[in-house]
């Protein structure tokens, strides 16, 4: 048992050092600090991340420190999830997890080495955030008196137990079958949304985002806002107290965290350790995909069937092995289209393709045929097809809409569904050629969707939301220009690397 203890931190450390020397890494320091720009704005901004009553804090370490505290609990647990969830899968990819199975490494100390790695990772994002947030408190000049421990107290009882949490999480969806691929990415997004609204409640369990731990101004009413809000005046500002805490906030947090580890070494009840080197690759396949192998559609001479055969091709790819349920369901979607009111159906129509779209982009990647695929000859074709094989399920999932609107007389609606239709798969094939991770896609699409179906006009992608007869937001060519963008930006990622070859 000690020989097991004592292997967990040096497992830890090994898979914390490979992450940290990724280009990846660095982007995400990168992002660490424009967070703790939005957390700290200018004293005369009209956004901030807090409001408490029409009041903020003078910038003093202790509210610096408080509200990046709080923003990186918010926001670093949503995007943290996705920058930590592929630590099994790696090993599961590059072979090492074939010498962990083998090895005395017990599933339990292996899983918590996992947690302690993705702890690391986010903790060393938030320490950039707190170096920053002394650098904006001096930048913004309200207060010059750098107080370390009023600065840090609220990183470490706020933001720490938090990404804790999501590490766990994270630990515990790559190694449960159901929630290892696609799904899981997508519920990660609602289970989000859920514990951001009710951790923010005076009532949320282990102090919740330690949000009501923020004491108001005198006459200050307790209306007290968490994100990235627009405020017509400059928030008023007052000289804040500090952090309240009292014995039982902190024995919270403690066994917040604890209950994190235990989630995170949940899964050795289950988890298989990687006992079959041949079993295909889990964490990057949506439910029903299929591996792409070695082969891809071969390529006639005949220039009037080539685009054709390659369009055939790169659909049945995209699309094979969905499930008969998935079929099911989209024929259903379809014929709730003709009936209901536009707009309705087309929501759920099109975010029910999700994990199929993710694939768009990914496959080289995933199926270890990139250097075959980047050995042909015309790239750009095989790009192109792809894009216009995800446009395809695009319409086919959207058609009962379509046909309504078309026999409806809804010309504005029809353009906006066609630009959608466009967008989407743009979306995905740029998201999937730069990243080669599905999750990507999953995530970022989710959230535009989500943000879209709550009345976000500018991201109004599919036309749905209106005002009168006509979709709000940016018009057609603004999402078919994005499309065109995403595509470019497959192309040209596309070609670069089959150049380096």
């Amino acid at each position: 048992m000690i020989a097991q203890a004592t292997s967990v931190l040096p497992a830890a450390l090994a898979d914390f050092r490979e992450r940290v020397r990724r280009p990846a890494y660095l982007l995400m320091l990168i992002s660490a600090v424009g967070l703790g720009l939005l957390a700290v704005p200018a004293v005369d901004s009209h956004w901030s991340v807090l409001v408490m009553g029409g009041y903020r804090g003078r910038y003093t370490s202790g509210y610096v420190g408080m509200v990046t505290a709080l923003t990186s609990a918010l926001w670093l647990t949503l995007v943290g999830f996705y920058l930590v969830r592929d630590a099994v899968a790696r090993d599961e990819r590059t072979g090492v997890g074939q010498l962990i199975a083998a090895s005395p490494l017990r599933t339990p100390a292996y899983l918590l080495a996992k947690l302690l790695s993705n702890v690391g990772v986010l903790a060393s994002m938030t320490a950039v955030l707190a170096v920053t947030a002394v650098g904006l408190q001096l930048l913004r000049g309200e207060s010059r008196t750098v107080d370390p421990v009023a600065l840090t107290l609220p990183f470490v009882l706020i933001a720490f137990p938090m990404l804790v949490v999501t590490s766990a999480v994270a630990v515990l969806f790559e190694t449960t079958p159901l929630l290892r691929g696609g799904l899981g990415n997508v519920l990660w997004i609602f289970i989000w949304m859920v514990s951001a609204i009710v951790g923010q409640s005076s009532k949320a369990p282990l102090g919740g985002l330690g949000l009501r731990r923020v004491t108001l101004p005198a006459g200050a009413s307790r209306d007290v806002g968490l994100g990235l809000m627009y405020v017509e005046e400059p928030l008023k500002v007052f000289d804040w107290p500090g952090l309240s805490v009292d014995a039982p906030f902190v024995a919270a947090r403690l066994t917040l965290i604890a209950l994190a580890a235990v989630l995170a070494v949940l899964p050795s009840l289950w988890f298989t350790r990687f006992a079959s080197p041949a079993h295909p690759d889990r964490a990057t396949r949506a439910p029903g995909s299929t591996r792409l192998g070695a082969v891809r559609p071969t390529m006639t001479p005949r220039r009037g069937t080539r685009a054709l055969r390659l369009l055939a091709g790169e659909t049945r790819i995209l699309i094979a092995g969905t499930p008969l349920w998935w079929w099911l369901g989209a024929a259903a979607l379809t014929l709730a289209g003709l009936a209901v009111p536009r707009g309705a159906v087309l929501a759920i129509a099109w975010i029910w393709p999700i994990l199929i779209w993710s694939r768009l982009g990914t496959q080289p990647a995933t199926s270890g045929a990139a250097a075959i695929l980047d050995a042909y000859p015309s790239p750009r074709r095989r790009v192109l097809a792809e894009w216009a094989a995800g446009v395809l399920l695009a319409a086919a999932t959207g058609a009962g809409a379509a046909i309504r609107m078309g026999f409806g007389g809804d010309g504005p609606g029809l353009l906006a569904w066609a630009a959608g239709a466009l967008f989407i798969p743009g979306l995905a094939l740029a998201l999937g050629t730069l990243t080669g991770a599905p999750r990507v896609f999953q995530a970022v699409y989710t959230l535009l969707w989500y943000l879209m179906i709550n009345d976000a006009d500018p991201l109004n992608f599919m036309g749905v939301l209106r005002e009168g007869d006509r979709p709000t937001g940016p018009g057609p060519l603004t999402w078919v220009a994005l499309a065109l963008v995403g595509v470019l930006a497959a192309l040209g990622r596309t070609a670069a690397r089959q150049a380096r070859r």
